[in-house]
């Protein structure tokens, strides 16, 4: 087998999206003759740890390579899973961090991720380096390996890093100092994997050594072996189960989603009454509070953070999904995971999106009843179609070919042939 190394501070037993695409990645590779080892995180505190995806972890016999740091999560490790701050709050911690961490807090333990790895390819023979980012001081340690050992480096960029929707430059000299050090790391990089084209094309306009062939897309999938073992619920109370799987952040909010079926139940109460609201993750206190203000709470089922086989569950349960982005910088070059795990489903959903990656996709999909995200009679209006549909059999089936091109397992494929074309490249 070939081997490769990947280095991945988010990792099971880590929750929410951010962690699947590199566990799934890794849960693949050795059926393509790629045997993974992974470097990553040692015992931190998080908002979301999950017990199925890190039983998926040992079942594959997975190696892994855990790395104790001094970074904000390492040091409240004691504490476990910890709440998720209020909006505000956690805006306030986020500006502070991008102030005084540059690229970001997660460089003490790219640090001693560096020293881990740099002993574990003394010591053996790796094939490529494969790096997943954020954080992107991983993606800078990942390079000065690539530098001393002289073997490909592949970086799989999950989002932005200079200029992004969530970067915050309090002075000049942070987005110089972010935008330099991405330059390097890239000139570095000898591959350069992105979630979909519009991230390809802004990389590129960026940065001008960059050409089409430096960058391929894989986007995010599903796991088809997620949904084969989840046995579906049936409503018992008969209404239509309308679910949102995810946390609210930033631009990311429900509140015109909550407007428009506020205004829904005063037009139509004898729609809004046979619809049931529910949540799988995070809600938020700022959106608790906005449920009480509009009087929705009836309509509400909230299941709080979920493991992600229970997740899948939900999924599977529910008549119909709800998928929302909010309009803000680059918000075209954002494709969520969750996306593709409501793609992966089958079901229909509706989808409160602005133009971009994540509106192809589901322009694609056969499925998806699309809206700007931020118009709430256009919202309010979809919510009455699908009930319609809905109550006389007549939701719409989506394109399964379209569906099987997000398989995971057929996703590790491309990227594990990409793999082996550079190996190829080297030899030669």
């Amino acid at each position: 087998m070939f081997k490769v190394l990947v280095i991945a501070y988010y990792f099971p037993p880590m929750g929410l999206s951010g962690v699947q695409r590199t566990l799934k990645f890794v849960k693949y590779m050795k059926k393509y003759n790629w045997e993974p080892t992974v470097v990553t995180t040692g015992k931190v505190a998080y908002f979301a740890h999950d017990t199925s995806l890190l039983k998926e972890c040992e079942e594959t016999g997975i190696r892994i390579i855990r790395t104790d740091a001094n970074d904000p999560n390492s040091l409240l490790s004691r504490m476990g899973t910890v709440k998720l701050p209020g909006e505000f709050f956690r805006k306030m911690l986020n500006r502070i961090s991008q102030a005084v961490f540059i690229p970001d807090n997660k460089i003490s333990w790219s640090k001693k991720a560096y020293k881990t790895a740099a002993e574990l390819l003394s010591k053996e023979h790796f094939d490529v380096i494969f790096v997943t980012v954020p954080p992107f001081s991983a993606f800078k340690m990942a390079a000065e390996l690539k530098k001393k050992f002289k073997i490909p480096l592949f970086v799989d960029y999950r989002d932005l890093w200079y200029d992004s929707y969530l970067s915050f430059y309090p002075t000049p000299i942070h987005k110089y100092l972010n935008k330099k050090m991405e330059y390097k790391a890239l000139k570095t990089a000898d591959k350069i994997v992105v979630t979909n084209r519009k991230i390809k094309e802004l990389l590129i306009k960026v940065y001008k050594f960059l050409t089409f062939e430096d960058l391929i897309i894989i986007p995010h999938g599903y796991d088809a072996a997620d949904f084969a073992s989840v046995d579906p619920a049936s409503s018992s109370n008969r209404k239509m189960v309308l679910t949102y799987s995810g946390i609210f952040y930033e631009h990311n909010t429900p509140k015109h989603f909550f407007t428009a079926f506020s205004k829904l139940k005063k037009e139509h109460p004898h729609i809004a009454g046979d619809i049931e609201l529910h949540f799988v993750g995070h809600i938020g206190k700022t959106n608790l509070k906005l449920i009480k203000n509009l009087n929705l709470q009836q309509y509400i089922v909230d299941h709080g953070y979920l493991n992600h086989d229970e997740a899948v569950a939900k999924i599977m349960s529910s008549d119909v999904l709800w998928m929302m982005l909010g309009k803000w910088k680059h918000s075209d070059t954002i494709l969520p995971g969750k996306l593709l795990e409501y793609v992966g489903s089958g079901k229909p959903f509706i989808a409160c999106l602005p133009d971009g990656a994540a509106k192809s996709i589901a322009a694609s999909y056969g499925a998806a009843f699309i809206t700007q995200p931020d118009n709430v009679e256009e919202i309010k209006n979809t919510i009455i179609k699908v009930y319609e549909l809905y109550s006389t059999n007549k939701l719409p089936v989506p394109n399964e070919e379209f569906i099987k091109q997000y398989e995971r397992e057929y996703l590790t494929e491309l990227l594990t042939k990409e793999f082996q074309f550079l190996v190829k490249d080297e030899v030669i």
